[in-house]
């Protein structure tokens, strides 16, 4: 069944640069938008080639994303690189939240193509037996209220579902699970940026983090004026020059 039409402002995005491309993932719920000040940053100051998928089932409707899987958000994405990798000899990879646990399952997988991950409040556990129960429950709603718009930031808006669809949670405990089992294979260099003050995702994430990969250059770098979407908030400009900086010294 085709998903329904994108948002305005949902659009996926790809910036040509030169033989350095970096892939870009937004979050659960969220769409590109989150990541385009990243992903725009990066091309024009780092002169990056930027690719910023649209995860399939986001910035539709919820009912795409009840339908789609991790699985096929893991699919997005790899077109994505696939795409980057037509272009570019030296590829890295970034991602928000969700996007944070795609990047590290990503690097993983493809040791031999990603040269450096940046994960970004990403989430391998939430701590949220609430949540959790969701997952499984007979009778459960088909929806519960969203997770999106965690921004200390006054008037700064994040495009995201309003309601999370009850049959994706059984896939981000999926894919959350799955890539807690891959953190030793992830051996490129590798950056974590965290939120002290995240209503999302635990902090404790970035130091579990930064112990279970295998990669033995690795950085964690705690944000302390911003929420979740810290690709919106105050600290976005810090994370945006980190990120080049990163990615500079290993090319």
């Amino acid at each position: 069944m085709p998903e329904t039409q994108v948002m305005t402002g949902a659009e996926p995005f790809f910036f040509e640069g030169g033989e350095v491309g970096c892939l870009v993932s937004h979050g659960f719920t969220g769409t590109p938008q989150s990541m385009r000040f990243l992903g725009e940053f990066l091309a024009k100051e780092g002169r990056l080639t930027v690719a910023g998928p649209r995860l399939k089932g986001h910035g539709t409707s919820v009912e795409d994303m009840a339908q789609s899987s991790a699985e096929e958000w893991i699919r997005s994405l790899e077109a994505g690189m696939q795409k980057l990798r037509e272009r570019c000899s030296k590829i890295f990879v970034t991602g928000l939240s969700m996007g944070g646990t795609l990047t590290l399952y990503m690097a993983a997988m493809y040791p031999d193509v990603i040269r450096g991950a940046i994960s970004i409040n990403g989430a391998l556990f939430v701590n949220n037996p609430d949540f959790a129960g969701l997952a499984f429950m007979s009778g459960a709603p088909a929806t519960v209220p969203g997770v999106g718009g965690d921004i200390k930031k006054p008037g700064v808006t994040e495009l995201a579902y309003e309601d999370v669809p009850v049959p994706s949670i059984r896939q981000i405990y999926a894919l959350m699970s799955v890539t807690r089992e891959l953190l030793p294979r992830v051996i490129c260099p590798t950056l974590v940026i965290q939120s002290r003050d995240d209503h999302v995702v635990v902090p404790d994430n970035a130091p579990f983090i930064i112990e279970n990969i295998g990669a033995q250059d690795k950085r964690l770098l705690w944000l302390e004026n911003s929420y979740h979407v810290a690709t919106l908030d105050h600290d976005k400009e810090l994370i945006a020059g980190e990120t080049l900086k990163f990615i500079q010294r290993l090319v």
